[in-house]
């Protein structure tokens, strides 16, 4: 058996202690060689193959650091892309990660000479959000692949297209009920015996028609088995005021009922279409109720929504620690501010819209806003449930 022979204790030893990653200045690039001392590498840089690789590496130098930069940026880039892509992480925990390969390419080989001349390279260059804090940098990756981008466009796209929909629809209602308000009698210009013979029955088909019928009858009474919720109070006011008015025979009542029917109808339209099972948005403040995420100190602590993935899931940044976390809706509260805060009414009829929070009802869970910008500006809810508000960041 010759002296270096494979299967010799000492080959064996050898492969043993090579096993792993060793120092960083004992790694010679070009030959790909990693040396276990000082005087291993001083021995390798001796020898003959070197000596040529070197003056490979003389004859175009910059080529070949351009290359090792590209391979090396393009690495980590994909590291990133499998491991962290919807995540903002430290660089250096990438980093450590992407040198466990043993043969990876080695930063002193790049343009760089320092993880942060990397880092801020990559945020130049708008492959990575970057951010600098007191622990640290730390990065995002950004999705640019085809196939992402055609999908957030196509989403984009029909959330545009909802959003006019229902602006045509609420101009078309205004619309409805500017003419039914001009259609009404104003004065006490009929005698009883016509107030006795009015009926006055509308019937709200779709947004757009609207059908009056004239009979003998008692007002229209509301349908019967209904049971959508009413989370407006100012509904069942004005509709209480429409029946006294009935009872003491004036001429205006037909057209406050008419009114006050168009305006239930379109509440329980938009309350139907706005209803989801799913309410988490980004840039509202947030409590994390998962009692698994108690032993890392995070149970019962706010966090901004930076980003919803899926609907259900969210991506949270802590408060008081700024680590981000991915936790499902299921585990998360609302937050309810101060009174005159901003909130934003993440489910319902007014789902999206920002509202100035005027008081709180502690006994019936509910609180009281006025919606702020957007067509329905001035509004005042005076019914809104806790899950249906939450604190704007």
């Amino acid at each position: 058996m010759g002296k270096n022979d494979f299967l010799t204790p000492k080959a064996i030893a050898n492969r043993i202690k090579a096993k792993g990653l060793q120092k960083l200045r004992w790694y010679c690039q070009m030959c790909q060689k990693q040396c276990r001392d000082e005087n291993g590498f001083k021995c390798h840089c001796m020898s003959e193959s070197h000596q040529r690789q070197m003056q490979i590496f003389g004859e175009n130098s910059n080529r070949i650091v351009d290359g090792y930069s590209e391979e090396f940026e393009q690495s980590f880039l994909d590291l990133m892309k499998r491991s962290h892509r919807f995540s903002r992480i430290a660089a250096t925990v990438v980093y450590n990660e992407y040198i466990n390969d043993r043969h990876h390419v080695h930063m002193n080989s790049t343009e760089w000479a320092t993880l942060t001349e990397f880092v801020k390279h990559l945020g130049k260059t708008g492959k990575c959000k970057v951010e600098e804090t007191p622990k640290g940098w730390f990065i995002t990756y950004i999705d640019r692949d085809s196939e992402t981008l055609f999908k957030e466009r196509l989403k984009n796209k029909r959330l545009r297209a909802d959003m006019a929909e229902e602006e045509k629809q609420e101009r078309e209602i205004k619309k409805q009920i500017e003419r039914v308000a001009q259609s009404m009698p104003v004065g006490n210009g009929f005698d009883q015996g016509s107030e006795d013979d009015i009926h006055k029955k509308i019937k709200v088909e779709s947004a757009v028609k609207i059908g009056f019928a004239l009979g003998s009858s008692k007002l229209g009474s509301k349908e019967k088995g209904e049971s959508s919720k009413l989370v407006f109070d100012e509904v069942e006011d004005d509709k209480s005021k429409v029946k006294n008015s009935t009872k003491n025979g004036s001429s205006g009542g037909a057209g406050s009922l008419a009114l006050e029917e168009l305006m239930r109808e379109d509440e329980k339209k938009k309350e139907r279409i706005n209803r989801k099972d799913y309410w988490l948005c980004e840039g509202i403040i947030v409590k994390v109720m998962s009692k698994a995420l108690a032993d890392k100190g995070y149970y019962k602590q706010k966090g901004v929504v930076r980003k919803v993935i899926d609907k259900y899931v969210g991506e949270i940044e802590m408060l008081e620690s700024k680590h981000v976390l991915r936790v499902d809706q299921a585990e998360l509260e609302t937050v309810i501010p101060q009174i005159g805060c901003l909130v934003k009414i993440v489910n319902g009829a007014y789902r999206g819209s920002n509202a100035k929070l005027l008081a709180v009802d502690t006994d019936k869970f509910c609180a009281k806003v006025q919606i702020e910008k957007g067509v329905y500006d001035g509004r005042v809810l005076k019914a809104v449930e806790y899950e249906d508000i939450c604190k704007l960041a």
